[in-house]
């Protein structure tokens, strides 16, 4: 007759499947070295001051340039930070115009539109939230992903000269501003990405930003508050590619149902097996026999989920038992040997959660009372299809 832990346990490794296919698959960056690149694109953009707006603002854009720096730490956030700049422009007639004087106070009003022209560089801290793979889950075929980025910056330009308002005799006047000091003037921004995902290692950037911060033109303006809007396009490369690493689980159900139905089979098995034994107990009445049910002494398997080194519930149900197994056997030594699945994960780290698998059950048949000198504990990393199929390759193998 088979053991009933045995049919036991593989109804538990069922639970484990069963459960383990509820879980929603994730991806993450493994090493902080994946996932990094550089971006560099051109595009234009175009002040907000309000004078831009009254003075023919489509005369007032200017050219732009980025450079950017950043990482993906999962397919749905990173960080990047972004170097920014070239020239800005303002449109105004805030410096020159006509007077007339009336008992000693000038009646002012303004005169022509000049193109004031200023170099700047910005830098950008930018927090970067993919959309399409938040909302529609990871692809890394996917050809066109939209992201929302925001976040802090400065500005360094000169700015806040002083000014000296000149009345001329002829009924003119002049505001003569001088250049200035360079000046750092914090900014935020928020924007829109748009990657066309070309290869592994390459996309295509359109980027749209908006940002507000002090104006980098000082007296030449009546506003104190700035912006620019911007669109610019370019390309990233990321080195060594894209690689995320799946830390969820996805598993066929169809897959599911041939392991359940595996597992229903057995304990029918067992049941027609004990059935029988108890048939041919009766047919004999004149022989009494007592009998004593004893767990038969054998490998036990704790399953976990892709990733996770926890033991939970249906694992410690098979832990209590095997527990009692070995104490009932206190001349027997057992070895507690950890496995990973080396279809995910890099050897490295499967070897860690292979070692961290088999230290975890270790501890919990420490806990239910074992002897530590009947057990002994080894990480073997990440294993190929020992059992014909990888989920159950992330296991403890209890022997």
């Amino acid at each position: 007759m088979k053991s009933k832990l045995v049919i036991l346990s593989l109804l538990l490794a069922g639970g484990i499947v069963t459960a383990t296919a509820q879980t929603k698959e994730k991806f993450y960056s493994e090493k902080f070295g994946d996932n990094i690149f550089i971006s560099v694109g051109g595009g234009a953009q175009l002040s907000t001051n309000p004078d831009n707006f009254d003075n023919s603002w489509g005369k007032a854009i200017t050219p732009k340039v980025t450079l950017s720096v950043g990482k993906w730490f999962t397919p749905i956030w990173g960080l990047r930070g972004q170097v920014t700049g070239w020239e800005t422009a303002l449109r105004t007639d805030y410096n020159n115009g006509t007077y007339t004087e009336n008992n000693g106070t000038y009646d002012m009003k303004y005169g022509t539109v000049e193109k004031i022209k200023k170099n700047y560089i910005s830098g950008h801290a930018d927090f970067l939230l993919n959309l399409s793979h938040l909302i529609g889950g990871y692809n890394p075929d996917r050809l066109f992903n939209l992201s929302i980025f925001g976040g802090p910056g400065v500005t360094a330009a000169k700015a806040y000269g002083s000014q000296n308002l000149v009345y001329n005799t002829n009924g003119t006047w002049v505001r003569n501003v001088d250049a200035g000091d360079v000046k750092f003037l914090i900014n935020g921004s928020v924007g829109l990405l748009g990657q066309f995902n070309v290869s592994k290692y390459v996309d295509i950037n359109i980027e749209a930003r908006g940002e507000v911060s002090p104006t980098p033109f000082g007296k030449s303006t009546s506003s104190h508050t700035d912006g620019a809007v911007s669109l610019t396009a370019g390309v990233s490369y990321t080195f060594g590619g894209k690689k995320f690493v799946s830390c969820g689980a996805k598993i066929d159900t169809s897959h599911l149902m041939d392991e359940i139905n595996k597992y229903r089979k057995a304990l029918a098995d067992a049941e027609a097996e004990l059935a029988a034994a108890r048939r041919a107990l009766a047919e004999k009445p004149t022989t009494v026999t007592e009998t004593t049910e004893t767990l038969i002494a054998g490998p036990r398997a704790i399953f976990f989920q892709i990733g996770k080194t926890n033991i939970d519930d249906y694992g410690m149900v098979n832990i209590q038992l095997a527990a009692k197994i070995i104490k009932d056997n206190p001349n027997k030594k057992y070895k507690v040997a950890g496995y990973a699945d080396k279809a995910t994960g890099s050897a490295s780290w499967n070897q860690k959660l292979s070692e961290k698998r088999a230290q975890n059950v270790y501890d919990a048949l420490i806990k239910e009372g074992v002897n530590a000198s009947q057990l002994e504990f080894v990480g073997f990393g990440g294993t190929a299809n020992m059992f014909g199929k990888n989920m159950l390759n992330r296991v403890v193998i209890l022997e």
